[in-house]
């Protein structure tokens, strides 16, 4: 009996042992299991992710660029903008966009004259027949604004591509000409008063004011400025 007791109790502290130690560890576990937990975390290899699977360093420029894009909810409406001076066909395009984009959006169409003094123009041809046979020309190279000067001047026949107030503006239009194939353009003095057309639009925000600022992209030479 003596010798059941003391191989009992030999027993029980050589497990006590052996837990102490962590020999029994494929057998016992404290609920903590530092050693497995240890070899799981892999600090080196851990990559943080966006919740749509990108990294998180890749996502972070993506989501800073659109917190500091404009949204509609942020544009205040403006009570009165106005842009233009547009000619006839630059208005007809304009107000078609207008019309497609912001159906809702109000604006006012007026009718406005313009005095200037230098006109870009192609000289005189000589003849009625010979300037409309030129038109015809500057026709098919896409160009629509000008027209056929008829008065009494010397430059009857010739053709108007344009009239500016500075002579400076004038001169880009020359070499826009130029690039469309059209050469020859002069530039001359001559005070003209031309009408022009520009829109009014009222109570611009949201939605309206995001796609007028595309729409003005394409119109690039007009100025926008607030209502007189």
């Amino acid at each position: 009996m003596l010798k059941l007791f003391f191989w009992l109790l030999l027993l029980a502290n050589a497990t006590l042992f052996a837990m102490q130690k962590g020999y029994l560890g494929a057998f016992y576990s404290d609920g903590r299991e530092p050693a497995r937990i240890g070899k799981q975390l892999q600090a080196d290899k851990i990559k943080l992710v966006a919740s749509d699977g990108a990294p998180a360093a890749a996502a972070a420029p993506a989501a800073a660029a659109a917190a500091s894009a404009p949204s509609a909810a942020d544009l205040a409406p403006v009570a009165c903008t106005e842009i233009g001076n547009f000619n006839a066909s630059e208005a007809r395009r304009f107000s078609s966009q207008l019309a497609e984009r912001t159906p809702t959006l109000k604006f006012v169409r007026r009718e406005i004259q313009e005095v200037a003094s230098h006109m870009v123009y192609l000289p005189s041809l000589g003849s009625k027949e010979a300037a409309d046979k030129k038109a015809d020309e500057v026709r098919r190279l896409g160009i629509s604004d000008f027209f056929v000067i008829q008065d009494s001047s010397a430059l009857r026949y010739g053709i108007s591509l344009g009239i500016f107030k500075t002579e400076e503006a004038a001169q880009k239009q020359v070499a826009s000409l130029a690039k469309r194939g059209l050469s020859g353009a002069k530039v001359g003095t001559r005070s003209v008063s031309s009408s022009k057309v520009a829109f009014q639009l009222r109570d611009m925000g949201g939605d309206a004011r995001l796609a007028f600022d595309k729409i003005k992209t394409d119109f690039p030479a007009q100025e926008v400025r607030g209502c007189p």
